[in-house]
């Protein structure tokens, strides 16, 4: 079985961007809607809540109680108690994609859970 391409994209970056290609499974990563977007202008396959981090993880993440690099070792622990990674993989597979489009919404591009959640989707795919 070939690898399945992990890539990032900002949700606020693709919008009404008239659709995904032949062979991607876009998913929007974020446990919330981003604000201020309809779902119609979103091109989207799945909206996958189970995913993104814990709410108090998240809190804790953007209320400046952790860093990064805490924030991604608490999150990517989260991740490996979970089925939901290899359920996402699973479903992408199913819809017969080669790439996977994790979408986020986060402002800060540099330092975001979609990060993690690719090496972790990664290290899965082998």
């Amino acid at each position: 079985m070939t690898a399945l391409e992990i890539i990032l994209e900002r949700v606020y970056d693709v919008l009404d961007d008239g659709g995904s290609g032949a062979h991607e499974h876009r998913v929007l990563v974020d446990r919330l809607w981003p604000r201020g977007i309809t779902k119609e202008r979103l091109d989207h396959d799945d909206w996958d809540k189970d995913v993104a981090p814990s709410s108090e993880l998240r809190s804790a993440f953007h209320g400046g109680e952790l860093g990064f690099e805490e924030f991604s070792d608490r999150y990517r622990h989260e991740l490996e108690e979970s089925d939901a990674p290899q359920a996402l993989l699973d479903r992408a597979r199913e819809a017969g994609a080669k790439t996977v489009v994790l979408l986020f919404a986060a402002k800060d591009t540099e330092h975001h859970h979609a990060q993690v959640l690719q090496r972790a989707l990664q290290d899965l795919t082998g």
